[in-house]
């Protein structure tokens, strides 16, 4: 790739409401380098939100899908549009490009900026998805807390649940009380929102779709691949069910 072509990014949202592929496409685009393209995708099977386990479940499949036609038309990189990163192991597997999730990227960012960092995210009963993602990263000596603002993912968007005030105030309780220096954006539907929070607060906010595009140019910058040898090489031939 010559230093001046442009590098396209296949952002996934791993849900099938195409508003928030919007809003995600749209901050993922504002956030990349001028020589990038993203290209926004909805998964077209598994769940209109994903809010728990088997939400994750079934919208990995339609999500793996879409790793797929990104290859296909030779997309540089993907990024999981979904603070579960769901499916991103299985995703590393299908792609010999770099496949980054948002949560990964986004706990990264943090801990380049600050000591410790708490994470808010969308309902209660997600909080223990992002529990298991800061263990399996190593993240535990730098997460103090994750939070909640219990507002349901396809109402992050209506005007009456007024998203932006809420979490203004669990980020300055979380800024109060968890002795950290930075927080964590757990959903992509909340990407637009990190700037004026991050202003308003003083500290940095991080929005994962930004920092996992980001990290997917540098990657691709720096001609990485994903490795090919052991747990991530190409899934063995053998027969199995499509959508």
């Amino acid at each position: 790739m010559s230093r001046h072509s442009e590098t396209v990014i296949n952002v996934i949202n791993p849900n099938m409401t195409v508003t928030m592929t919007e809003l995600i496409a749209k901050a993922a685009q504002a956030s990349a380098s001028p020589t990038t393209r993203i290209v926004g995708r909805t998964a077209r099977f598994g769940a209109a939100s994903i809010e728990g386990h088997y939400d994750e479940a079934i919208a990995a499949v339609g999500m793996l899908r879409e790793i797929e036609a990104g290859n296909a038309e030779g997309c540089h990189a993907h990024v999981i549009a979904c603070f579960g990163d769901p499916g991103l192991l299985a995703a590393r597997e299908l792609s010999a490009v770099p496949v980054l999730g948002i949560a990964e990227a986004a706990m990264h960012a943090a801990s380049f900026v600050a000591t410790h960092f708490s994470v808010v995210t969308t309902l209660s009963r997600t909080k223990v998805i992002a529990e298991h993602l800061v263990r399996n990263y190593g993240m535990e000596q730098h997460c103090r807390k994750v939070r909640a603002v219990d507002v349901a993912v396809l109402d992050l968007d209506k005007p009456e649940a007024n998203v932006r005030g809420t979490l203004l105030g669990e980020c300055q309780a979380a800024l109060r009380e968890d002795g950290i220096g930075a927080i964590v954006l757990g959903c992509a539907g909340m990407a637009d929102l990190a700037h004026d929070l991050s202003t308003e607060l003083g500290i940095p906010v991080i929005d994962g779709v930004a920092a996992a595009v980001r990290f997917a140019e540098a990657l691709v910058g720096l001609r990485l691949k994903t490795s090919k040898h052991g747990d991530l090489a190409f899934p063995l031939p053998k027969m199995r069910t499509t959508l």
